[in-house]
């Protein structure tokens, strides 16, 4: 699931960069690194790390104003200093440059991404679980017993006769009795990465979002730009007048999209992705009553003797 999430952001990301490179090319190199922010924070939400899918998306529309301003809205400017651009920075957050959809975009990522997160997160938790029962401690009392049953035959010569099943659960229920305790809670662990996997492919589906966010920065920026001039009066008070080169630079500054011919790749990735998830929760729902049939699978095989009448009671054959 990490690769799977990782190579939907990384696809994401370049159908995102693509925008900058077919429709806004004046200010593609320096949008590169914005772009790339904006997804390495979204990954790191997935994975767990303390941060918000909304400081991630403003954090990359409060870097992406001052090219949008200066590359589109006024693309006469040629003195960018460190200060102006920091001052466009924070006008963002005043101004609202690019209206509602900034906050759309917020509302739609944190829908999609939230289920990835837990998902991630619990899967590592199961991870943890699993990892610290594979090295459950045997007790002494535990340890006699499964002696007991194992080789005792062997001082009476016999070395062929295996334990009766009955005798083997006990023994085995009893070495278990701690792990077993878990059954409840990994039940309810399993109904949990089902609701969640149900949740990713459901209206939260996070494929379709992050290949959303093409889109829905190309819609922020027509609308910074066709209210440009009340921007720049704004930005102008606030900031001042940066230099202008002579000669007017604005004509067609509003470029239209070229739209990706990813489509079919698209598909192909997010159809794979969610027969993953119906493999992924299909095995799992199959391990629902693993913890409370240790004992039963332990019992099952050559460590018994199932087709026999003749088999060792821990006192005798029987």
């Amino acid at each position: 699931f990490s690769e799977a999430f990782e190579t939907s952001l990384r696809f994401a990301e370049n159908h995102t960069s693509s925008l900058f490179e077919t429709a806004y090319r004046a200010m593609a190199k320096e949008a590169a690194e914005p772009v790339k922010e904006l997804f390495t924070d979204l990954s790191l939400y997935i994975l767990g790390a303390e941060t918000t899918v909304e400081s991630a998306v403003l954090r990359f529309f409060d870097s992406l104003f001052p090219l949008v301003y200066s590359r589109l809205i006024n693309p006469g400017i040629t003195d960018l200093s460190e200060d102006y651009t920091e001052c466009l920075r924070l006008t963002r957050q005043d101004i609202n440059p690019f209206g509602h959809y900034s906050k759309n975009m917020v509302k739609e990522l944190s829908k999609s991404l939230w289920a990835s997160r837990m998902l991630s997160q619990a899967l590592s938790l199961g991870i943890e679980v699993i990892n610290t029962t594979e090295h459950a401690a045997l007790t002494k009392e535990c340890s006699r017993a499964l002696v007991k049953m194992q080789y005792c035959p062997h001082c009476q010569g016999l070395t062929l006769i295996r334990p009766c099943v009955g005798y083997c659960l006990n023994v085995m229920r009893g070495c278990l009795a701690s792990v077993s305790e878990l059954d409840a809670q990994w039940r309810e662990y399993i109904s949990t990465l089902e609701y969640l996997t149900n949740e990713m492919a459901a209206s939260h589906d996070l494929e379709i979002a992050l290949m959303g966010i093409r889109n829905s920065i190309n819609e922020a920026i027509l609308h910074a730009q066709l209210n440009g001039p009340q921007l720049s009066a704004t930005v102008d008070k606030v900031c001042g007048q940066p230099k202008q080169e002579e000669g007017n630079l604005s004509s067609d500054n509003v470029v239209p999209v070229k739209e990706v011919t990813e489509t079919q790749r698209f598909v192909m990735a997010h159809t794979s992705l969610n027969n993953k998830r119906r493999e992924f929760i299909s095995y799992m729902k199959r391990s629902r009553t693993f913890y409370a049939s240790i004992a039963e699978r332990l019992c099952d095989g050559d460590l018994v003797m199932r087709d026999s009448s003749t088999c060792w009671n821990g006192e005798d054959v029987v």
